[in-house]
């Protein structure tokens, strides 16, 4: 689906996953309810609303909320890092799918909370995209043990590849539910 979204072969070989990744990212899907927290509304929008329901999932992004462009503009950070604040402040961190597509200080930050503030998403989908801070961003997730993440290393990445991904893992969900059914 990756190579698919951005016809680029290289993803075959860029893109890393965590031992644990695709089970807890399925377990997290067909448990019901889970949280997708995205870093920006592009992954949310492009996310089948449709299948989000089936599975009971919502989606959050607060990167354009007055308050976190406040909390931004008061603590001289950025809107994305002041975000994942927002998202673990409301507690919908852990045992969410986060997405992070776009904001490498989204990830950062991400990493942060997961290593200094105990926070544990089912997965973590990191693939922002750029030039300042992206691959080392990625580096850092992949460098965490307590919760499983899917990274593409360097500097490609985006939103797309995010929803790609999100969008394999539930049609991964949705063909283990029909087999479970058949029995």
């Amino acid at each position: 689906r990756m190579i698919h979204a951005n016809a680029d072969f290289e993803f075959n070989g860029l893109t890393e996953f965590h031992p644990d990744a695709v089970d807890a990212g399925l377990a997290a899907i067909l448990g019901g309810g889970a949280r997708i927290v995205a870093d920006v509304e592009m992954i949310c929008v492009g996310l089948s609303a449709s299948r989000l329901a089936h599975f009971g999932m919502r989606t959050h992004q607060f990167i354009s909320d007055p308050d976190v462009v406040e909390h931004a503009r008061a603590e001289d950070s950025t809107r994305a890092v002041q975000a994942m604040r927002k998202a673990h402040r409301l507690g919908l961190l852990d045992g969410a799918i986060v997405g992070i597509g776009n904001a490498p200080t989204a990830l950062i930050e991400l990493v942060r909370l997961i290593r200094d503030e105990g926070v544990r998403p089912a997965l973590v989908v990191g693939m922002p995209v750029g030039f300042v801070s992206a691959a080392e961003s990625k580096d850092r997730m992949a460098a965490v043990d307590a919760v499983p993440w899917i990274v593409i290393r360097g500097r490609k990445g985006g939103s797309t590849l995010v929803v790609a991904a999100i969008h394999a893992l539930l049609g991964l969900a949705e063909t283990r539910q029909r087999q479970a059914v058949r029995g």
